[in-house]
């Protein structure tokens, strides 16, 4: 047996889903390159949940103290 990855255009799923559907010995596993792990997604949740007010910070400020420190304006 051999293994093989692809990448498809969305349109074609549909097409070689249903030219492999009935070789029995073809197994599809699908996997998703874009999904966020749930040990991530957990992890996140939970710096969340026990954040306080003051953690934060406007984008307006975190944006000047990046140019500041990387001389992007100027």
């Amino acid at each position: 047996m051999r293994r093989l990855t692809i990448t498809i255009p969305d349109d074609f799923y549909e097409k070689l889903m249903s030219f492999l559907a009935p070789e029995p010995e073809v197994m599809v596993e699908e996997k998703n390159t874009n999904e966020i792990p749930l040990w991530q997604q957990e992890m996140v949740l939970e710096r969340m949940k026990n954040a306080k007010p003051e953690d934060y910070r406007s984008w307006e400020d975190v944006k000047k103290d990046l140019d500041k420190k990387w001389n992007f304006n100027g």
